[in-house]
């Protein structure tokens, strides 16, 4: 993750479930519109390249990864 940190961004709301899933949602009224909270939320910065080349599979596993090492700071 270190060579992409300098990389332009784009941000995602993010909820992390118990069992460690996450969902994404792309701005903040559609994740109230589905009846987030956004106390519950995440804000994660996502490298552009990956938000528009990657798989949501490497999108969420970037965004939980990024939780994970967040929660061990």
């Amino acid at each position: 993750m270190e060579e992409i940190q300098d990389q332009e961004k784009d941000i995602l709301f993010v909820y992390r479930h118990p069992d460690g899933a996450v969902t994404l949602y792309s701005d903040e009224e559609w994740a109230i519109e589905r009846g987030m909270k956004l106390e519950d939320l995440h804000v994660v910065e996502i490298p552009r390249k990956l938000y528009s080349e990657g798989t949501i599979q490497d999108v969420r596993e970037y965004v939980a990864q990024y939780l994970e090492a967040k929660d061990e700071a």
